[in-house]
C-alpha cells in the first residue's frame, strides 16, 4: 500500500509518510513501461535449444509487470477518493475514501498475486514439464536406492568392526605392547570376520599414532591419511567411523577412549558394487536433460490472461471500494463529530438517531448509549474519588503518626504498604521496600506467616542493632498486616526492675550477719592470739581470712545496694577536668606500670552534674580499662579526652587491653561480668549514673587495639537541670527521646 499525505497536514508530533504526489505517479508508469521492455528482452535473449522458459522466471516476469500495473489502479482510485473525500462533512479531514480504496484495492491484490503465481506455476508445471516429473521421480528413486544399497553395506562392516572391538576388549580389558596372546587373538578375529587388514593402535599426545598389534597393514601414508585428526574428533562421539575408496573399505572404533586405544580393520569386499552405486546414480540424472521441450507460444497466452484478469479484478475492487466509501462517509462523519466534543469534556454530545439496522446504525445509537453512561458514571466517579482521596488522607495521616509498625503484605508475600515507623524499626534504609519480598526484609517475620499464630515476639538485628518486637498479625481476604512495637527498652527496663529487687532482698539478707562475723573473728585474733605458739601461723591466717572475706561480701553488699537504689544526683556546675584530674590521680598511684593521660582544651568543659556520681562512673571506666591492660600482659597505656562540641559535652576513654567481649551487647546489663570476681554491676552502675544525667554511653573497638568507651552529655537538658529536677522533666523539646534513641 502507498501512503501518503492528506490535505489538512500531519498532527504534531506524528510520525512522517510518504508523500504521494503526480510525480510518483509518473515514476510508477515509467517504472510499469520499464519493466514492460525488459521483460520483452529477458524472453528474446533467451537460449535457443531452450524452447520454453522456467516456470520461475516466466512467475517472476509476470509478478514484475503485475505489481506496478496494480499499482497504477490503486494510485488512481486514490486520486479519485481524495476528490470525494473533500466534499465530506470532514473536508479535508476525510480519508476514510482512501483508505477504504487502498484496503480493498490490497485484499484484492493479494489473492490475485498468490492465485496468478500459483496458477502460472501449476499450469507450466502440470502440463508442460509432464516429463520433467517423471525424470525427477526416477533420479530420486534411483538416488534413494543407491545410498540404501551403501548404506546396507556399510553398515554390515561397521557392525562386524565393532563387534570385534567389543570382543577384543572382553577377551583382554587391559592391552599392553608385545603380548603374543594378543597378536593370536587379532590374526583369528580378523581372519573369521572376513577382513584383510587390521591395526591395534594408540594415539599419543592426542596426535601421534603408534601401532601395538597389526596384520597386513597399509603402507604408513596411507595409514596415517586414513586415520587423520579428523576421524579421531568424529570417534568421540560416534561408535564407529566408515570410508572407502577405489580399493578398500575400511572402519575405525575405539577399544578404550580412556586409554586412546583404537581399532582399524579394512576389506575389499563389496568395494566394487558402492562404486557402481554411484556410477547408476551419475545416469538417473542424465535422464532428466532429456525431457526439455516445450510449447513458449501456450506458455506466452495463459500469463497474459492471467495478467489482464488481475487487473481487472483490482479494478473491480477499487470500485466497491468508493462506493462503500460514499455510505459510510456521513455517518461517520458524525460520530467523529461527537467524538471530538466527547473528548473535549462534553460529554452531553449525541449523534443523530438512525432506523438503519446495519452496523453503521447499530454504531450510532451504541455511541448515544455509551456517552450517556459515560455522563453518568463520570459524575459517580468524581463524587467517589473526592471520598477516597478523604480517606487516603487520613489512613496516611494515622499511618505516619502512630509509633507502631504497620506493613501490608500481599498474598506472594510481597510488601504492599509500610509506614514510616516500620521501616525505622526495620531498617530499610532511603530505598522504598514497597514491591519487594518481606524475606529480603524482615526473614524472622516472614517466618511468622508460615504458622497460625496471631501475637508472637520477635528477635531482629537490623544493621546490626539487636531488638525485639512485640508482632500481632491481622488476616484478610487479600493477604496478612503485622503491627508491631519495640519493646527492647520496656524487657531491658523490666529486668533493672527485677534485679533490682533481687539486689535489695540479697543485701538485707547477707548484711546482717557480717559485723558480727567479723567482730568474732577480730575477738578470736586479740583473745586467743597471744597464746597460740610463735612459730604457729594457722591460727592467724584463718582469722585473717575471715576479716578478708566478710570485707569482700561487705563490699559486694555494698554495690547490691548501691545498683537497687542510687541516690538522686545533686546538679551544680562543676569541672569534668577536676573530677578527671582526681579519677586519673588516685589509679596512677596504684598502679606505676600503666601509663594515664588527659587530653583537654583550656581551660576545658564545665558540665552541670552529680561530682560524686560522675566521679563514681569515671572510676569505674578506668578500673575496668586497667583490668583489661593486665589481661593483656600487665603494661599499657590509658587515655582520657575530653571535649566539648556545640550543646554536648564528651568523655573519651581508650585503654590498649584485651579489647570488649564477645557478649558486647550485653555488657551493661546488670550481673553479666567477665571475671571470676567480678559482680557484674560496675558497667550498669555507670549506664544509670550516665543516663540520669541526660546522656548516652557507648562501647566500641579502638583501631589498634583496645576498647573505646564514649560518654556524651546533653549540655542544653543539664543547664535547665541546675538546682533540681530530672531528665525526664524536659520532655517537651523532644531532646530526651532522641538521646533515649541512640542509647
Amino acid at each position: 500500500m502507498i501512503a501518503g499525505v492528506y490535505p489538512g497536514g500531519e498532527p504534531a508530533g506524528a510520525p512522517r509518510r510518504f508523500t504521494v504526489t503526480p510525480l510518483v505517479e509518473l515514476a510508477v508508469l515509467a517504472l510499469a513501461v520499464a519493466v514492460a521492455i525488459g521483460s520483452y528482452f529477458v524472453i528474446v535473449n533467451q537460449n535457443a535449444p531452450r524452447l520454453v522458459l522456467a516456470p520461475p522466471l516466466v512467475a517472476f516476469l509476470l509478478i514484475a509487470n503485475l505489481l506496478p500495473g496494480i499499482a497504477l489502479m490503486m494510485l488512481l482510485g486514490r486520486r479519485i477518493a481524495r476528490r470525494r473525500a473533500a466534499r465530506s462533512p470532514l473536508g479535508g479531514e476525510g480519508r476514510l475514501h482512501v483508505r477504504l480504496v487502498a484496503v480493498f484495492s490490497l485484499m484484492a491484490s493479494l489473492p490475485i498475486v498468490l492465485t496468478v503465481i500459483a496458477a502460472s506455476v501449476m499450469f507450466q508445471s502440470g502440463v508442460q514439464l509432464w516429463g520433467s516429473e517423471r525424470a525427477r521421480g526416477a533420479l530420486n528413486a534411483t538416488v534413494a536406492l543407491a545410498k540404501e544399497g551403501q548404506n546396507l553395506v556399510v553398515q554390515r562392516w561397521a557392525g562386524e568392526a565393532r563387534t570385534m572391538a567389543a570382543d577384543i576388549t572382553g577377551k583382554f580389558p587391559r592391552i599392553r605392547a608385545g603380548s603374543p596372546e594378543i597378536q593370536e587373538y587379532l590374526l583369528s578375529q580378523t581372519y573369521f570376520r572376513n577382513f584383510y587388514q587390521s591395526v591395534l593402535f594408540k594415539v599419543a599426545d592426542g596426535r601421534r599414532i603408534e601401532a601395538l598389534y597389526e596384520y597386513e597393514a597399509p603402507p604408513a601414508d596411507v595409514f596415517a591419511r586414513r586415520i587423520s585428526g579428523q576421524v579421531l574428533n568424529v570417534l568421540r562421539d560416534q561408535d564407529s567411523y566408515t570410508n572407502f575408496d577405489s580399493t578398500m573399505l575400511w572402519v575405525v572404533t575405539p577399544i578404550a577412549r580412556a586409554n586412546n586405544l583404537f581399532l582399524y580393520v579394512g576389506t575389499p569386499n563389496n568395494v566394487d558394487f558402492l562404486s557402481r552405486q554411484n556410477s547408476a546414480a551419475d545416469k538417473v540424472f542424465a535422464d532428466y536433460d532429456a525431457l526439455q521441450q516445450r510449447a513458449r507460444v501456450l506458455q506466452f497466452r495463459f500469463n497474459a490472461a492471467l495478467f489482464v484478469v488481475a487487473l481487472l479484478i483490482v479494478g473491480l475492487a477499487t470500485w466497491i471500494a468508493l462506493a462503500v466509501a460514499d455510505r459510510l462517509v456521513r455517518p461517520v462523519g458524525e460520530l467523529v463529530d461527537a467524538a471530538r466534543r466527547v473528548e473535549r469534556g462534553d460529554l452531553s454530545a449525541r449523534v443523530p438517531e438512525t432506523i438503519e439496522r446495519d452496523e453503521v446504525g447499530t454504531l450510532s445509537n451504541a455511541f448515544n448509549r455509551m456517552t450517556g453512561q459515560l455522563q453518568e458514571q463520570n459524575n459517580a466517579l468524581v463524587t467517589a474519588n473526592a471520598q477516597l482521596d478523604s480517606r487516603r488522607a487520613l489512613i496516611e495521616a494515622v499511618m505516619s503518626g502512630v509509633s507502631a509498625g504497620v506493613v501490608s503484605i500481599g498474598a506472594d508475600r510481597t510488601i504492599r504498604l509500610i509506614n514510616s515507623s516500620a521501616r525505622t524499626l526495620l531498617g530499610t534504609g532511603e530505598e522504598s521496600p514497597i514491591g519487594r519480598a518481606l524475606r529480603d526484609i524482615a526473614p524472622e517475620l516472614d517466618d511468622l506467616l508460615d504458622g497460625d499464630a496471631r501475637e508472637a515476639i520477635v528477635h531482629v538485628s537490623p544493621g546490626g542493632e539487636a531488638k525485639t518486637l512485640a508482632v500481632r498479625i491481622a488476616r484478610d481476604g487479600t493477604g496478612p498486616i503485622l503491627t508491631f512495637d519495640d519493646i527492647t527498652q520496656q524487657l531491658l527496663d523490666q529486668r533493672r526492675a527485677a534485679w533490682s529487687d533481687v539486689a535489695r532482698r540479697i543485701a538485707h539478707e547477707i548484711k546482717n550477719p557480717l559485723t558480727p562475723i567479723q567482730l568474732a573473728a577480730e575477738r578470736l585474733q586479740r583473745r586467743y592470739g597471744g597464746k597460740v605458739e610463735a612459730g604457729d601461723g594457722v591460727f592467724a591466717q584463718l582469722t585473717e581470712t575471715i576479716v578478708r572475706q566478710v570485707g569482700d561480701l561487705r563490699r559486694m553488699v555494698d554495690e547490691f545496694s548501691s545498683f537497687a537504689q542510687m541516690p538522686k544526683p545533686v546538679f551544680r556546675e562543676e569541672s569534668l577536668v577536676d573530677i578527671a584530674r582526681q579519677t586519673m590521680f588516685l589509679h596512677e598511684v596504684a598502679h606505676s606500670s600503666v601509663r594515664f593521660a588527659l587530653v583537654h582544651d583550656d581551660p576545658g568543659p564545665i558540665l552541670v552534674c552529680d561530682r560524686r556520681q560522675i566521679g563514681q562512673a569515671l572510676t569505674n571506666i578506668v578500673k575496668n580499662a586497667i583490668e583489661a591492660i593486665e589481661a593483656a600482659g600487665g603494661a599499657g597505656e590509658v587515655t582520657m579526652t575530653l571535649s566539648d562540641p556545640p550543646d554536648t559535652a564528651t568523655i573519651l576513654v581508650e585503654d590498649t587491653g584485651v579489647g570488649l567481649p564477645r557478649e558486647r551487647d550485653r555488657i551493661v546489663e546488670p550481673y553479666m561480668t567477665t571475671r571470676a570476681r567480678g559482680t557484674g554491676l560496675g558497667l550498669a552502675i555507670v549506664k544509670k549514673i550516665v543516663e540520669d544525667h541526660c546522656g548516652t554511653i557507648t562501647f566500641s573497638d579502638r583501631a589498634e587495639k583496645g576498647t573505646a568507651v564514649t560518654m556524651t552529655f546533653d549540655t542544653i537538658l543539664l543547664a535547665g537541670l541546675d538546682g533540681g529536677g530530672d531528665c525526664f522533666d524536659t520532655r517537651d523539646d523532644g531532646r530526651l527521646a532522641t538521646l533515649t534513641r541512640a542509647s
